[in-house]
């Protein structure tokens, strides 16, 4: 790591291969939320930054070699910060324990390892995916190339820092593009150690920069709006994606954006109880709620309402807050004072809007206990609104076809989960809701290769497989004339 003042760390902009700290010029702090004090130091970027590395990844693009290398030979170097990736582990997890309260346990065996499969399956995919050939009956070949789009600017969000920015720059990097990072402001640390890995792994420098700042009216504006910008990737809250969109669609800079989410969990009559409440427990609660895909609108048959919420309670009153860098903690604080401040206030209107807190409340320093509310009703924030911390809603239901209408009936479309063992109605009512990831006895299962993201409020497109290489790249129609052509022009 960069050397230490006063027990705060140094990290800089990786701009062109070179790393540029505060010294003397502005800066911004990350804070433990944990201790309250901070840790580490970054540059504050501006305008002058977000140019200079759109120009370090512009170059790069337009005369370096990374898109003119072979696809195994970006394979080997992206294989290559795979492996260091796991062996820096525990600096990449302690930097996202660090700056946003994660529990160390999740991050040293969960974030980093999905990061390194994150490197290892699109530098394959890109390697190994064919493209298409068309038959032809006019004497000509017709085939399709997947080009590089050129710079990428990706804003990764401060959940899962490390993991969410390699879902974003593996297949962009893979495919031959050059990245302009910007994690957000709160969790900064382990992308800055992920982009020294990757010179150290051998990519060229202005392949992969980092840039910190802020996002409106700085750094992030900045890039989003950018001329020289290619592809914008974007995974936040969905008002920041509306202003990204809106900043990009001056150029006509694609976008992919994946936004909020109120994920609903539904719970029939016939499932599973024991696995029901272990995966709920999970999807409510994990990262301490502030996981865009949480099922936090948890929808429960009436004949077993009472008794799945009892068991829900204990499993919620199991996990004790802790200090994250122990390995033992499995609840972290939030992540800063300004979103306690607001998942509390959740908390406080329960009684207001008629529910019941069953179990949870606002604990010492940053934390929230796990909470789980009933009794709320349809109009509540608490259910309509990304809480985005360990607070779920609980409601009683009668029929398929009102649950269904239920789930639907939401401007957020990200994921939904449903518990039953009839397998006719789990491939009916996943038919049936209008989400981009429905998770059938199980939650956060991913498949690299399968699409995801969401519809509505949840975002624009899908990114995973082929659905990132048709973001990543231009394809290209290439037709050949190879032999006598009998007259006809194939035209449409």
């Amino acid at each position: 790591m960069a050397g230490a003042q006063s027990d705060v760390e140094l990290f800089g902009h990786v701009i062109d291969g070179e790393e540029i700290t505060a010294g003397d010029g502005p800066g911004f702090d990350s804070v433990d939320p944990y201790t309250g004090r901070p840790w580490a130091r970054f540059p504050l970027g501006s305008g002058a930054e977000a140019d200079l590395a759109v120009d370090a990844a512009r170059r790069a693009f337009d005369s370096g070699p990374w898109p003119r290398m072979s696809r195994s030979e970006r394979r080997a170097i992206l294989h290559r910060l795979a492996d260091l990736v796991l062996e820096n582990r525990r600096d990449l997890a302690l930097a996202d324990t660090r700056d946003m309260g994660k529990p160390v346990s999740q991050s040293l065996n969960k974030d980093v390892p999905r990061t390194a499969e994150n490197l290892r399956f699109f530098a394959d995919h890109a390697a190994l995916t064919p493209a298409e050939l068309y038959p032809s009956d006019t004497g000509h070949h017709a085939y399709t190339r997947y080009e590089p789009a050129g710079v990428v600017v990706a804003i990764a969000p401060w959940n899962f820092p490390l993991m969410l920015a390699s879902w974003k720059i593996a297949p962009a990097l893979a495919w031959g593009n050059t990245v302009v990072l910007k994690p957000a402001e709160d969790s900064p640390a382990s992308v800055t150690i992920l982009a020294r890995l990757a010179l150290e792994a051998g990519m060229p420098p202005g392949v992969l920069n980092v840039v910190h700042g802020y996002g409106p009216d700085s750094v992030g504006s900045a890039l989003t709006g950018h001329a020289r910008v290619d592809r914008v990737t974007f995974t936040g809250e969905s008002a920041t994606g509306t202003a990204v969109a809106r900043a990009a669609a001056t150029h006509l800079t694609p976008v992919s954006l994946e936004l909020g989410g109120k994920g609903a969990n539904v719970v029939f009559a016939d499932a599973d109880i024991d696995q029901a409440v272990e995966w709920s427990a999970r999807a409510a609660f994990t990262n301490a709620g502030q996981v865009c895909l949480a099922g936090s609108r948890l929808y429960v048959h009436r004949s077993i309402a009472e008794e799945f919420t009892r068991r829900l309670c204990g499993a919620a009153d199991l996990l004790v807050p802790g200090d994250p860098k122990d390995p033992a903690t499995l609840l972290g604080p939030l992540s800063s004072g300004e979103h306690h401040r607001k998942v509390s206030g959740y908390l406080d209107s329960v009684a207001e809007w008629g529910g019941t807190v069953a179990t949870g409340a606002a604990g010492p320093g940053l934390f929230v206990r796990p909470t789980v509310v009933t009794g709320l009703p349809k109009e509540a924030p608490h259910r309509n609104e990304e809480v985005f911390g360990p607070l779920v809603t609980v409601t009683p239901f009668d029929t398929e076809d009102e649950v269904v209408a239920e789930v639907n009936d939401s401007p957020y479309g990200l994921n939904a989960m449903l518990f039953t063992e009839d397998l006719s109605r789990a491939h009916r009512v996943a038919a049936s809701l209008r989400v981009g990831t429905v998770w059938v006895n199980c939650f956060f299962v991913r498949d690299l290769r399968a699409p995801f993201g969401g519809v509505g409020r949840s975002g624009l497109g899908r990114e995973g497989g082929t659905y990132s290489r048709e973001f990543f790249t231009e394809p290209k129609a290439v037709v050949v004339r190879v032999g006598e052509d009998p007259g006809a022009d194939g035209a449409a």
